[in-house]
């Protein structure tokens, strides 16, 4: 096919408009900026394409090699040829690999409308060429500086004379063949090498320190020598007083042509530190996730009766943290981490009362009576969308304020994209295989080099810490096991085992470089030499999936956890020892009888008179513990265990506790006159009311308390003097919904949004580019609407359903919006026009008074 029948596009605009649906579908899936709110016309769709927020929201989602192509075109010139960019990028030596990767960068640059223009004229959108190119106040990334003719801008023709001179080259009638001249020279292998021959060893190093950047360099009023050559013959040349500056041409040829000192065409391999059997890794995985259900449900007993009190910025103190963190036995940070991911998970929120605090919420009863595979799914799934990045407590904000757990500002937006990115990166290695981190945070650094518009970051970015917190939190979590991917966390992201990610990118292939053009269905083709360093990545999933792989994940791990026990060993150092997970009830009450000890594969609860007392206070008698120790053990019930029982039992509700401030009553005086003597007495301020009854200045409370420490078990009384039981009080927050993610930038559109926004761009430009007649009444301005008056409105209207023809009109909906529509009248009554509509492919009616003016199309 001819170029004459497909001229060269003069603008992005007109390069978008050549563009099929499944390349602008393409577009604005890379882009989803672009359609918030969706464009009237292609050339408001350019437009957005070319503003800065956008460019560089686009830039920086670019891959390393995709980003070095970019800068190499802003450095080229204006258009460049395809050639041109390959010289900038493989050098003179034609490097194999970069030939071979940069096809697939260009359509990649192409498929995100920061490149337009066919393979002879390629163009970097205006703005990224800003953003991109070199200046005094930001050096190029390639560390080229300005071109012979930018850098002779401001300078004299005699110095420029001067220049060509010194050069050998023949003197010029004017400056800017003087500069074209020394241009040719800098450009061309044979002369420069020639030149440079002759030049001093001090003057070659001056060049070779300037070559890979930065290109500028101070100088003083009278140059060394060595300085001096250099400046004479144009291979520095001055920018400011004091500055100089090598020319882009001097530097590329130093540098063989390249634009890029290491041009990075293949991504860093993920490489192996450890492999394990499936077996052992899935066992260990569940064995942490067991570990992560039971952590959490002890967090939420701590906070059971009402956790710590709320800042009044929010979030927990950090002494608070402290507290908790002894309390689960964690470092402060993993602490942090499980208090974030059941907030995260909806289970702890304020209550938001006057003397606010954090409760437990009505969602974590719900939670805590499902299959304990399923909770971890929760949890997991919850941890993998969540934006609340723990890692950041103890830091601080930009305003140097500490980032408290549960406070704000913890919320990172790209947190759940490099969570899901590092896990792919686990589910490409074979089964078993733990990463070597240094080696995945090289690969997501080639993947989001995470550059600002004028420069890389530091290599320890927010991206590196989050990839990093990843691993160690998969690791806690249960995701994976000692490093490698477990088969629950390959479920959870939609990946089937082996190594192999289910799904390739959703990239339809664009034409465009000196590849043939694929089909709309085909896949971009595949640059890498290495089958590990190119693994297809794995689409974050829907809601829908990521609901369908949560479950997977749980089926799978179901069968390993332990299932939960009804019993436990008792033992006769007044221990039980329960050789894994019990069942609710039989664990929350031996929770309230004894005390645990030690934690691990089995827990090992210890029975004391306190912990006998506690039960007896909840209201259960010592029957009922009997029978319940009895039915519950695989071995008999020691006799020092009953002992222990019988002996608090009868003791416990002797002595009787109720407000004066406080008394004490008991049928039995002597154990009263035992009160009263007994030194440690002294603080209670006890006196005899009666031969049964003490007073005290202390409350009941104290008095309890007091009483117990020194050995005696009294129960509190009502005002009615029964027996108080005390039961621990479940103290729940309203409920409350959980903070939702805190999205990276508008979301990812889907298929039916895409297909509307693309119809709805098409009809907008097809109204705003159809020819029309020019008319006197309603000029034609590009872009404006047209205006006729009403009269000539209504006969237009009425003679084009006559004539069949059809018309450009100006419409206002109800919302106020304006559009342009082309329509062919079919009936004119009642105020109303109905047409069909060209632009929205259907029969619609229009009311007159919103049409601001007509008019009729050019013939073709």
């Amino acid at each position: 096919m001819s170029t004459e029948d497909h001229p060269a596009p003069r603008s992005l605009a007109e390069a978008l408009r050549g563009r099929d649906d499944a390349s602008l579908a393409a577009l604005l899936r890379s882009r989803p900026d672009l359609i918030t709110p969706v464009p009237t016309d292609l050339t408001q769709l350019a437009t957005r394409a070319g503003t800065r927020a956008s460019v560089v929201r686009a830039l920086e989602r670019l891959d390393r090699f995709a980003l070095q192509t970019a800068e190499a075109l802003a450095v080229s010139a204006d258009p460049a040829a395809y050639d041109e960019l390959l010289g900038l990028m493989a050098g003179d030596a034609h490097d194999p690999e970069v030939t071979g990767a940069l096809p697939a960068a260009l359509a990649a640059l192409r498929e995100q409308a920061l490149v337009w223009g066919a393979d002879d004229r390629l163009r970097l959108v205006r703005t990224a060429r800003e953003l991109l190119a070199p200046s005094p106040q930001h050096p190029s990334p390639t560390g080229l500086g300005p071109s012979v003719r930018e850098s002779t801008a401001g300078m004299s023709p005699g110095r420029i004379q001067e220049i060509v001179a010194t050069a050998g080259l023949p003197s010029t009638h004017d400056s800017v063949s003087a500069v074209d001249a020394l241009t040719a020279l800098f450009t061309h292998r044979r002369r420069m090498r020639k030149l440079l021959s002759e030049a001093p060893a001090e003057s070659l190093e001056v060049l070779e320190r300037l070559v890979w950047g930065p290109p500028y360099g101070q100088v003083t009023h009278d140059p060394a020598p060595r300085l001096r050559w250099l400046i004479d013959r144009g291979l520095l040349l001055p920018t400011a007083p004091g500055t100089v500056v090598l020319p882009r041409e001097v530097a590329l040829h130093l540098r063989e042509g390249r634009a890029h000192r290491a041009p990075e065409p293949l991504p860093p391999v993920v490489e192996p530190a450890a492999t394990h059997r499936p077996q052992v890794v899935d066992g260990t995985a569940a064995g942490q996730a067991y570990t992560a259900l039971a952590t959490v449900e002890e967090l939420l007993k701590d906070w059971d009766e009402g956790g710590p009190a709320v800042l009044r910025a929010g979030g927990l103190s950090v002494r608070d943290l402290k507290r908790t963190a002894v309390a689960l036995d964690l470092p402060e940070p993993v602490a942090a981490f499980w208090v974030e991911l059941a907030y995260a998970a909806g289970l702890i929120a304020s209550d938001g009362e006057a003397d606010e605090r954090y409760a437990a919420t009505p969602a974590y009863d719900d939670w805590r009576e499902r299959p304990s595979a399923e909770r971890w799914a929760r949890l997991a799934e919850v941890w993998l969308t969540a934006t609340r990045t723990s890692g950041l407590v103890g830091g601080r904000d930009v305003k140097e304020r500490a980032l408290s757990a549960l406070g704000p500002g913890l919320d990172r937006s790209a947190a759940p994209e490099v969570r899901h990115r590092v896990l792919g990166l686990l589910a490409a290695l074979p089964e078993g295989t733990a990463p070597a981190a240094d080696s995945v945070l090289a690969r997501l650094r080639w993947e989001r080099p995470l550059r600002g518009p004028h420069g890389p970051q530091d290599t320890d970015d927010l991206r590196s810490r989050l990839a990093r917190w990843t691993l160690t939190e998969a690791e806690l979590l249960g995701v994976t096991g000692r490093g490698a991917l477990s088969a629950q966390g390959r479920a959870l992201l939609g990946a089937p085992p082996g190594g192999t990610p289910a799904r390739e990118p959703k990239r339809p292939a664009l034409a465009g470089g000196p590849t043939a053009s694929e089909g709309p269905g085909d896949k971009l083709p595949v640059h890498h030499s290495d089958h590990r360093a190119s693994a297809a990545v794995l689409d974050p999933l829907s809601p829908a999936e990521q609901a369908v792989a949560t479950v997977a994940a749980a089926r799978i791990l179901t069968p390993l956890l332990p299932e939960p026990l009804d019993h436990v060993l008792l033992q006769a150092d007044l221990t039980a020892v329960a050789p894994g997970p019990l069942k609710r009830p039989l664990a929350e009450l031996l929770g309230v009888l004894a005390d645990v000890e030690s934690k691990g594969g089995a827990t090992v609860y210890r029975f004391t008179p306190a912990s006998v007392r506690r039960a007896l206070d909840a209201g259960r008698s010592a029957s009922d513990l009997h029978a319940f120790l009895a039915e519950h053990s695989r071995t008999p019930v020691p006799q020092p265990l009953t002992y222990l029982i019988d002996d608090v039992a009868r003791r416990h509700g002797h002595l009787r506790v109720g407000a004066a401030s406080a008394y004490v009553r008991c049928d039995d005086d002597t154990i009263l006159n035992e009160i009263l003597a007994d030194k440690r007495s002294a603080g209670l301020r006890l006196r005899r009311l009666a031969p049964t009854v003490l007073a005290a200045q202390a409350d009941p409370a104290a008095l309890l308390e007091g009483l117990r420490a020194m050995g005696y078990a009294p129960a509190a009384e009502s005002a009615e003097g029964d027996v108080l039981i005390t039961r621990a009080h479940a103290h729940r927050s309203p409920p409350r919904t959980p903070p939702a993610p805190v999205p990276d930038g508008p979301p990812v559109p889907d298929t039916t949004l895409l297909s509307a926004a693309i119809r709805a761009i098409r009809a907008g430009d097809l109204a705003s580019t159809t020819p029309r007649k020019p008319s006197e009444t309603s000029p034609l301005t590009p872009g404006a609407l047209p205006r006729t008056a009403s009269a000539e409105t209504l006969a237009t209207v009425q003679a084009a359903v006559l004539t069949g023809e059809a018309l450009w009109i100006g419409y206002v909906n109800a919302e106020g919006t304006a559009s342009q529509r082309v329509i062919a009248p079919v009936r004119v009554e009642g105020g109303f026009v109905t047409a069909y509509d060209h632009t929205a492919d259907e029969v619609r009616t229009y009311p007159l008074h919103r049409i601001t003016g007509v008019a009729e199309l050019a013939e073709d």
